[in-house]
């Protein structure tokens, strides 16, 4: 594809990234040695420029990093989750090693995701021993502990719109809405008849949550109306790893599989939602995000060791924008 830049990392197996939210050239990438079965991790802090993509910074840590989210009130502070079940508190400015380390999940933490709503300063973390826990990094202990999926929980994801509500995604099939105040989760859907890998909330509708999930769909959903999907949509051949909403366009989602592809999709269509398919990867793609700054950039990582930035030209043709 023209354009697309790529950064490799020897024997360093990609399983997250994110682009800052201050710096639309900053990114960051969660990555694990041997395919994060064993060894250490290292989070890869990178930049991007004309000529490419360059390392700014390296943080390694005693386990495999199977997440990142970049703090929304400090420019240089990130969390990423571990193989350990803890979390890890960096500093870009400060390369000695974490500034923080909280260890209170028993299994691996394969989600965290930093508030967006700017009222509350909270971090999410869900956890392989089904737990789902909330953090105020001014403190040393969790602010609490949520409880209720029957399996590990893969994601979760703090609603754009409202404060203290957060989605999550299981192993047990399950979407939940959850609501902070209350610990409990005020909505519980049977999304699919798999193992949900991952789910994102619509940037333009509080309402609207897509999920990705083992049986290899995509369903789109309106909290106000559950009793089945607004939208379904299928085409990759295995497990989906990650969905992401485009923060300029409101129908637009992009899928990340097992199957090495990149999939963009137009949830709104009336006819054929998928936009395009980008097979550029040798290996699964676990990690995937939107620019906020650059409209229809994507960055995405897989496990065939690296990190690739680029314009999906399905993307660049594609006018619809929210209302």
């Amino acid at each position: 594809m023209a354009g697309m830049k790529t950064f490799r990392s020897p024997s360093r197996h990609g399983y997250a990234v994110e682009i800052s939210p201050f710096f639309p050239t900053r990114l960051a990438c969660a990555t694990s040695q041997y395919y994060g079965i064993a060894g250490c991790g290292t989070l890869l802090v990178l930049e991007q420029s004309e000529a490419g993509i360059s390392l700014f910074g390296s943080f390694d840590w005693n386990d495999g990093l199977f997440d990142v989210t970049w703090s929304e009130n400090n420019e240089h502070v990130l969390v990423t989750g571990a193989g350990d079940g803890s979390l890890q508190i960096w500093d870009t400015a400060n390369p000695q090693g974490p500034l923080q380390v909280l260890k209170e999940h028993t299994q691996e933490v394969y989600s965290v995701d930093w508030s967006q709503t700017r009222v509350e300063n909270l971090v999410l973390s869900g956890s392989w021993d089904r737990t789902i826990k909330v953090w105020d990094l001014e403190r040393s202990q969790s602010l609490c502990t949520l409880q209720g999926h029957e399996g590990v929980i893969y994601s979760t994801v703090w609603s754009p719109h409202v404060p203290g509500c957060f989605a999550s995604a299981s192993g047990d099939g399950t979407l939940r809405v959850w609501d902070v105040k209350t610990g409990m989760s005020r909505l519980v859907i049977p999304a699919h008849k798999a193992e949900i890998l991952s789910c994102d909330w619509c940037k333009y509708d509080q309402n609207v949550i897509v999920t990705g999930a083992v049986d290899c769909s995509l369903r789109v959903w309106d909290l106000r109306n559950v009793r089945q999907p607004v939208s379904e949509l299928p085409g990759h051949s295995y497990a989906i790893r990650r969905v992401k909403f485009s923060p300029f366009n409101q129908t637009v989602i992009a899928s990340c599989s097992y199957d090495f592809t990149v999939r963009l999709w137009d949830w709104g269509s009336k006819g054929q939602p998928l936009l395009g398919t980008l097979e550029h990867h040798t290996e699964f793609v676990c990690g995937l995000d939107f620019n906020l700054h650059v409209p229809n950039q994507v960055v995405d990582c897989a496990w065939d060791e690296t990190v690739k930035i680029y314009t999906p030209p399905c993307l660049a043709a594609f006018q619809h924008v929210a209302p």
